[in-house]
């Protein structure tokens, strides 16, 4: 066999049928088309979604957007007021806030952040994951230390 002697396959290579060549042909006048409509012109194919004027569905539906709810770091927030209530010198972190009752939630996702709310007279030390610019300040300036874990 040479390259030149290969033919394909008995029927996988079918002559195209010709429409619209007269009544003779089985599928002339119209061509298979029917009788006037959208589908009878030329270029009379509408897309998938077109809902025949109607509203189309992607744009009844309400626009949500990009949320970053799946991705966002959910802290646990205590005020540097908050923290007023503990004595002189001690240590602050989540097991003393729940024991002081300043929180009550059971489960903390992403962990602590102190926000600067509140005046605070106390020397504390503060360990907690997140400090806002002005609570980092108000324990400092109080005499506290800050401590990011």
């Amino acid at each position: 066999m040479k390259i030149n002697e290969i033919k394909p396959t008995a029927g996988s290579n079918p002559k195209a049928f010709r429409k619209g060549r007269g009544p003779g042909s089985g599928a002339g006048k119209t061509a298979g088309r029917g009788h006037k409509g959208q589908k009878a012109r030329s270029g009379g194919l509408v897309r998938p979604q077109f809902e025949g004027g109607q509203m189309p569905l992607y744009r009844r539906i309400p626009k949500r957007g990009f949320s970053n709810k799946r991705f966002a770091k959910d802290y646990l927030e205590v005020n540097v007021g908050d923290l007023d209530r503990f004595d002189d010198g001690s240590v602050i972190d989540l097991a003393a806030l729940k024991e002081a009752g300043v929180i009550s939630v059971p489960k903390v996702n992403d962990g602590l952040k102190v926000l600067g709310y509140g005046n605070l007279s106390k020397k504390l030390t503060v360990n907690a994951t997140k400090f806002t610019a002005s609570a980092k300040e108000k324990i400092e300036k109080a005499g506290g230390e800050v401590k990011e874990i």
